[in-house]
């Protein structure tokens, strides 16, 4: 038996606790990327939304002084507004390989969710699906990509002894990007093309950017609505994540589709969401965005010679038009035409039955090589 101790954060110590335990979980992992500390921070704060339609409950476990282990247990209203049942959430999970410890954080985090009236719980989940999400169950072997989630495989063995049984998987792609697309691609961007659609980079600057960034949630709340356990983000919302990711933008691999004919002010039909892999450079940095912390980012960023495809997205009423396939043929050559090119393109995550958006990755050569899992947990 092992001697630790279980305890909800509640003072600044605690909380600081909480923030280190990953450094400790994780001190001798090769591919572990640390997460920026004050990001982290931030979504325990009351300027975090989320306290808006949500409540949660912070746990923190401890060998002596040293924190071993963590769990937060959430509640978000506009999940169970959707859904229709009390289901609850847990996330940040991180814990030493120890099983003992591991079921005693989930226990303190399922017993919370009870005691708010929860009959079911979903993780991992950080709150909600468009922050970190996912445990990885296979693919140990290399780093993850941009805003990618990364964990050891002996997670997997916790969750299963204290009952967690899979809810759904969503896989990662890898896309070698030696060798140019299928024709069918660059066809497909022809068709669009007579079909009237007008393409071009997203804009970076000032008012430009954010009447992009205001249409881009139009059509990514239109074409993603029915994603499974997605909760509703307001505009508002969608715009503070996308001034956070503003600098980090490359035009060449951002491309927007539009119908200048389309009875709208939002003309916008498509989009291919791509950055670089920033983690080459975030590893460097452990957490710790300081002046040096900076440096290092900038220095290591040069070295980035891949990329994450966070999303393709197209209105359905113009795939018969192509616009899937066009909006990947830019992108993807927009990547390799660079200077230097990219060589490598994650798309990721998918889920496993979300066989549209597989069918268009896997048209392109890719292959999954990377598969994570969200769990589920009858708490009655």
């Amino acid at each position: 038996m092992s001697t630790f101790s279980i305890r909800p954060v509640t003072t600044p110590d605690d909380q600081a606790a909480f923030i280190a335990v990953p450094a400790h979980v994780y001190r001798t992992d090769p591919h572990w990327v640390a997460p920026i500390e004050s990001s982290t921070v931030k979504q325990f704060s009351q300027e975090n939304t989320f306290f808006q339609y949500g409540k949660l409950q912070q746990f923190l476990a401890c060998q002596g002084d040293q924190p071993v282990g963590r769990v937060v247990a959430a509640v978000n209203d506009r999940l169970i507004e959707r859904e229709g049942i009390p289901i609850g959430l847990i996330g940040f999970f991180e814990c030493i390989n120890n099983i003992e410890i591991g079921q005693a954080l989930l226990e303190e985090a399922t017993r919370w969710l009870q005691q708010q009236g929860m009959t079911h719980a979903r993780g991992p989940i950080d709150l909600s699906t468009h922050n970190n999400c996912c445990f990885l169950v296979d693919g140990f072997d290399s780093d993850p990509m941009l805003m990618m989630p990364y964990n050891p495989q002996y997670y997997l063995d916790i969750m299963a002894a204290h009952g967690w049984h899979k809810a759904k998987d969503a896989y990662a792609y890898d896309l070698p990007l030696d060798h140019p697309l299928p024709d069918t691609f660059e066809r497909g961007y022809k068709i669009a093309q007579k079909a009237g659609i007008t393409f071009r980079s997203i804009q970076t600057k000032g008012d430009a950017f954010e009447q992009d960034c205001r249409h881009i949630y139009e059509l990514f709340t239109t074409a993603f609505a029915h994603n499974w356990s997605s909760s509703a983000r307001t505009e508002a919302e969608f715009m503070v994540e996308a001034r956070e990711l503003q600098t980090l933008v490359d035009t060449d691999i951002f491309v927007i589709a539009e119908d200048p004919k389309k009875e709208s002010d939002n003309k916008m039909v498509g989009f291919f969401m791509a950055l670089p892999d920033y983690n080459i450079a975030l590893k460097q940095v452990k957490g710790k965005l300081n002046i040096f912390g900076i440096l290092k980012f900038l220095w290591y960023r040069r070295r980035i010679d891949q990329a994450r495809v966070l999303a393709i997205c197209t209105l359905p009423e113009y795939s018969r038009k192509m616009v899937a396939l066009a909006v990947v043929y830019l992108g993807m050559k927009g990547g390799t035409d660079k200077t230097p090119p990219y060589k490598r393109a994650e798309l990721s995550w998918v889920y496993e039955d979300n066989m549209r958006s597989r069918n268009i990755i896997e048209s392109t050569g890719a292959t999954i090589y990377k598969t994570y899992r969200i769990y589920e947990k009858a708490l009655v």
